[in-house]
Formats: C-alpha cells, sequence, structure tokens
C-alpha cells in the first residue's frame, strides 16, 4: 500500500522536474550560484514565475485586446 507521503513526495517531484524543464527550455540553468536540481519547489516555482513576468511580451501592459472594426464598402 502506498503511503500518502509517498504520493505527495512523487508530486512534489515531479512538480520540481516540469519546471526545471521549462527554465532549461529557455536557456535557464542556474540561478545565482545555484544548479536548478538544487533549488527548493518553492525556489524555482519562485524563478519560473520571475522569468516569465520578465519575458511576457505583455508583462507591462497588461493583456492587450485586438478589437475588429466593421470597414464602409465603397
Amino acid at each position: 500500500m502506498i503511503e500518502l507521503g509517498e504520493i505527495l513526495r512523487k508530486a512534489v517531484e515531479n512538480k520540481r522536474k516540469n519546471l526545471i524543464d521549462k527554465l532549461i527550455a529557455f536557456n535557464v540553468y542556474k540561478k545565482d550560484d545555484q544548479h536548478l536540481f538544487e533549488l527548493s519547489l518553492t525556489q524555482l516555482e519562485d524563478e519560473y514565475k520571475r522569468f516569465q513576468s520578465l519575458n511576457h511580451p505583455h508583462s507591462d501592459f497588461g493583456s492587450i485586446q485586438v478589437i475588429k472594426q466593421k470597414r464602409n464598402k465603397r
């Protein structure tokens, strides 16, 4: 029988691996002097959020919406 602690540990490791894979895809390998695999889940989440906010094309402007206008036919 699998214990709840084991399920939680696996979930945390899967989440860490997923975040590390995403950061590596964007050529992020370290935070300061630490390799990504040395960081805790919380540190990885913070680094991913920071990276997303710095690199998102609309991070300073919020969401940009395109409004389609009708053209007058001549």
